[in-house]
């Protein structure tokens, strides 16, 4: 068995269902490697500000949920091969809003340990000095709570996670995803560096299920294309 480590609100990558069940992209990539390992999905719930403190004191074996490779995250654990193209974009209701400058003395939404957040404070000038105040939020779900009701004026977030949630609002036209000129980003497992060997298989699981398909199979039902080549 080999638990793996999620946010369960960060849709279409791991959600829950109405009825409570977990599902999701990475939930059904997860399972297609796993299989492909001979090895059993134990999926849990994690505080994903706190993900690399779970995977380094082994409540979890690796963490699978829209994971960006970086160069400070890659200090702390190892990665697998990429799976997933990614971008940090700007969601607004904003119409005029076409850069960060748009921004000024706005009031800006991150979430709590995500990418995104280490996007806005690791490049201030793009976005974070032009906004009036900063709140930071447990789940993108509250985040957009609050933009729909007016009490901030943008989130920073992942465009896969985005592009998802805006296609299923009731207005999808109200919304404006901006460019900032974050740098690109790409989607994969993390592992604790001692695990060469789990590293080993979910590499060489990925590359299979590439050749045969799986992977474009996956990226077209939940995204309805390729994210990555």
């Amino acid at each position: 068995m080999v638990v793996v480590g999620l946010d369960d609100s960060f849709v279409p990558m791991d959600f829950r269902q109405k009825n409570g069940r977990l599902a999701g992209y990475d939930v059904d990539l997860a399972k297609a490697v796993f299989k492909k390992c001979g090895l059993k999905p134990d999926f849990q719930t994690i505080d994903w500000s706190m993900k690399e403190t779970e995977l380094m004191n082994g409540t979890i074996d690796v963490i699978w949920n829209g994971y960006s490779k970086t160069s400070e995250r890659m200090k702390k654990v190892a990665f697998s091969n990429s799976y997933l193209a990614n971008d940090q974009v700007l969601v607004t209701k904003e119409k005029n809003v076409k850069n960060g400058a748009d921004m000024k003395d706005k009031v800006i939404g991150v979430q709590s340990g995500s990418s995104g957040y280490d996007c806005y404070v690791g490049y201030p000038d793009l976005l974070k000095k032009h906004a009036r105040k900063t709140i930071q939020y447990d789940t993108f779900n509250d985040a957009f709570l609050d933009l729909d009701a007016k009490r901030i004026s943008g989130i920073v977030i992942d465009k896969v996670y985005a592009s998802y949630v805006i296609s299923h609002k009731s207005d999808p036209l109200s919304y404006h995803e901006v460019s900032i000129g974050y740098p690109k980003e790409e989607f994969a497992v993390g592992i604790r560096k001692g695990d060469k060997k789990l590293r080993l298989k979910i590499n060489r699981a990925l590359k299979e299920l590439k050749k045969d398909g799986t992977i474009k199979k996956i990226n077209h039902k939940w995204f309805g294309k390729n994210f990555i080549d």
